[in-house]
């Protein structure tokens, strides 16, 4: 029988704003809450509503979207249910000091003979929270210790619930809870206005860039905004893509592997070294909000689609100019490679680099296999260097390009990416790689700051 004599024991009611404990009647659904608890220790308080009770462990770590990430779960004394809602400070002194955080609240579906096997040490349940959702399994193992596990279903991930800072009922950070201080200021962007596409934006006013200040929740605000524009160039290609989880001056790294997750598409292909590989592509909106929540920013795409990945279908050339070359010559450069294109019946496109210099983009419509139209592209890149040899190099060695603007025409062989129409390019100022008519190209810059306009 339930029986919360060992909560009251350990409080002291005049002190502590916690709620006395009393077993409540049996809900229709069964509620669950995490709360984020920083006392001697900071950790996570995990509780599941039992026969009136909460039943509670306390996570050190959190739980984890991750089937391999086994979290130690310490089971701790049962809690009224009325504590499910509760948020503020434990003075100082009395049992469980520190700060209380709501950091995820919702039911829970039980599987199997939830009370026997909670008697033998094994639960299985579904989650339906806010933040969290899914299959869950707790396992005793040893003391009060037991390990909460995710079960692989649709919800894994990678989230990190550290990127929630604020509470799912007051919006108040562990800091503004602390200190008794309602927000005077704009308000903190909670989970509720901070969902873009159905995808819960984490973390939302982190500062990814100084100048302009920039917020992770703009930038998903901004491919929001252009998906419909974007979506025809990067869906159902295979991509890569620059995450930035720490903001500009963090650590940036390429990520173009499938990890699992329910809005991302899979290839399976061999690599150079006949090992298999699962690469990943979005298939739609929600796919590309998703890529901004786990803090990709910077969108890469193959030259073919993945319906069929040998025969490739859009070529793209770069065209870099050295260090401190004039902006003229650069769209002289456009300008040549435009007409070489023309004679051979090939129409273009033009965006800008978000860097130094412009991109052409060449669709294909007929099958090609990548070897021929590799050779293509490194063809009319040596014709361009021929035909104006003072002026252009197709070779890639730095002392090559002196004075020149470097034709890079290696974007295109199996395997390759170039920087998508429409990205931002993570630079210290940051810039779109934004498609521009062609006579926008004299009004227009490469590294033009066109973000502002659109964030």
């Amino acid at each position: 029988m339930a029986n919360l004599k060992k909560y009251n024991n350990k409080r002291n009611f005049n002190k502590t704003k916690e709620p006395i404990g009393k077993v409540a009647k049996k809900s229709k659904k069964l509620k669950y809450c995490i709360q984020h608890h920083l006392a001697r220790r900071d950790h996570y308080d995990f509780r599941l509503e039992l026969d009136g009770v909460l039943l509670s462990w306390a996570v050190p770590k959190g739980p984890s979207t991750n089937p391999k990430d086994k979290r130690l779960a310490v089971h701790v004394e049962d809690h009224p249910l009325s504590y499910r809602t509760f948020e503020g400070t434990i003075p100082k002194g009395e049992y469980g000091g520190g700060t209380v955080m709501l950091w995820d609240i919702g039911y829970y579906e039980p599987i199997g003979n939830f009370k026997n096997d909670y008697k033998h040490g094994f639960i299985k349940f579904i989650l339906h929270g806010k933040r969290l959702k899914g299959t869950f399994t707790l396992v005793y193992f040893k003391e009060d210790n037991w390990l909460l596990i995710k079960e692989k279903d649709k919800y894994v991930n990678s989230l990190n619930i550290q990127d929630y800072e604020t509470s799912i009922k007051t919006n108040r950070t562990m800091n503004e809870i602390a200190n008794h201080k309602a927000k005077t200021k704009k308000p903190r962007t909670s989970i509720k206005n901070s969902t873009v596409c159905g995808i819960k934006i984490t973390n939302p006013d982190k500062v990814i860039f100084k100048n302009p200040k920039i917020t992770k929740l703009d930038i998903a605000l901004y491919y929001h905004k252009i998906a419909k524009k974007m979506l025809p160039y990067i869906k159902n290609r295979l991509i890569s893509t620059i995450r930035m989880p720490d903001g500009y001056k963090g650590e940036k790294f390429f990520k173009k592997h499938f990890e699992t997750n329910p809005y991302l598409g899979k290839v399976t292909i061999p690599n150079f070294k006949g090992n298999r590989e699962d690469f990943y592509y979005i298939k739609d909106e929600q796919g590309l909000i998703y890529e901004i929540q786990m803090n990709s920013y910077e969108f890469h795409i193959w030259g073919s689609q993945i319906t069929d990945l040998n025969h490739p279908d859009l070529m793209v050339f770069d065209l870099d100019p050295d260090a401190g070359l004039n902006i003229q010559k650069v769209r002289e450069a456009v300008k040549d490679l435009k007409g070489i294109l023309k004679e051979f019946n090939l129409k273009a496109t033009l965006k800008t680099s978000g860097g130094k210099g412009y991109h052409i983009l060449v669709p294909i419509n007929s099958k090609i296999t990548w070897s021929k139209f590799t050779k293509i592209a490194e063809n009319i890149a040596d014709l361009m260097e021929a035909r104006f040899p003072d002026k252009y190099t197709s070779n890639i060695r730095l002392k090559a390009r002196e004075n020149k603007v470097f034709i890079d025409w290696e974007r295109n062989t199996k395997g390759a990416t170039s920087v998508a129409p429409y990205s931002l390019r993570l630079k210290e100022k940051p810039s779109i790689s934004l498609p521009i008519t062609w006579s926008n190209l004299a009004n227009i810059k490469p590294n033009e700051e066109l973000i502002t306009k659109y964030i």
